[in-house]
């Protein structure tokens, strides 16, 4: 997996537009980026409004969202805010020079650290319960073909224990600790502020039997085979990476959906009312425009069934996220 995304030639570092066979957030509607840029101004003012104020995106594809929030800054935010793109694909002709471009977070950041569909993206290991205990799955990079492999290692199998226990025989688990290892370090450079991870997820009373691992290319689901042509992708553990993060400093946290989350930053699917569409035609198509993008952004069966990570350090909770 970490070949095949991120090895010489690999899906990510060979510069792959991500819209180009998976649809995010950012790629659904700029109403995704407004509400992160509301998320932002909260923190802002927690912060007591700083001299400089980072926000880093990590895993930030084309950099759409910074591109957007950037585009949207009023003059006073734009001249304090330092925004940085953390992603290992080069970088695209069209982003502008105000942005930080890098293959890694900063060391240390004070403001917003947003980390959307990038843990996914996170390399593992899968283990599979056998009939002679679990054994990490080995595959062909070329084929796809798997066989069993050996016993895990004690870290590994300690983390399988604990947040994803296999029962029986093919019973899978997708181990999460890198994930974990990943986000800790992304909050453990949290001098004061926020980082939010946002992903399709599940919790350990609900882990998938077989696990998730899946392969994307041109907008459709294909198997998995990790020869670089395609995503590989498998959902997260949100709730292990939680723990992982509060071990690496954060002082508060919410584990949420993204339905609520978004409705809680003002993004709501609620239709105009139909009297608008007399009163004002041009204003009703608008609204029943931003309506459909709303709705998609929170539909919980699709984008709103994401989980939201939110982890502070050194400040509270946005209020918006505490009262949502």
């Amino acid at each position: 997996m970490e070949q095949a995304l991120y090895g010489q030639g690999g899906f990510y570092r060979r510069g792959e537009r991500p819209a180009e066979h998976f649809r995010t957030s950012v790629h659904a509607s700029p109403r995704f980026a407004a509400a992160v840029a509301r998320l932002l101004a909260e923190v802002d003012v927690l912060l007591g409004r700083p001299g400089r104020l980072d926000l880093v995106d990590v895993g930030a594809g084309c950099g759409g969202l910074l591109v957007e929030i950037l585009g949207s800054a009023s003059p006073e935010l734009a001249a304090r805010l330092n925004p940085v793109a953390v992603e290992i694909a080069p970088r695209p002709a069209d982003v502008p020079e105000a942005i930080t471009w890098r293959p890694d977070p900063p060391d240390a950041v004070t403001g917003l650290v947003v980390a959307n569909e990038w843990l996914d993206n996170v390399p593992l290991d899968v283990v599979e319960q056998t009939p002679d205990g679990p054994r990490t799955v080995l595959v062909d990079p070329a084929t796809g073909a798997e066989r069993p492999g050996p016993e895990p290692s004690p870290a590994d199998l300690e983390w399988a224990e604990r947040w994803w226990p296999l029962r029986e025989p093919g019973d899978r688990a997708e181990i999460g600790r890198p994930r974990c290892a990943a986000w800790a370090s992304v909050v453990g450079r949290l001098e004061r502020g926020l980082a939010v991870a946002v992903d399709y997820s599940h919790v350990r009373a609900a882990r998938p039997v077989y696990g998730t691992l899946t392969g994307y290319r041109d907008g459709a689901t294909v198997a998995a085979v990790p020869d670089g042509s395609c995503d590989i992708t498998a959902h997260v553990a949100l709730d292990a990476c939680t723990a992982a993060g509060e071990r690496a400093g954060a002082s508060a946290t919410l584990l949420t959906t993204q339905r609520d989350a978004l409705r809680a930053l003002g993004v709501t699917g609620s239709r105009p009312p139909i009297e608008m569409a007399h009163s004002d035609p041009r204003a009703y198509l608008a609204a029943l425009c931003a309506a459909g993008e709303n709705a998609e952004l929170t539909d919980a069966e699709g984008l709103g069934g994401f989980g939201w990570l939110a982890q502070s350090v050194g400040v509270p909770l946005p209020e918006s996220l505490r009262d949502g």
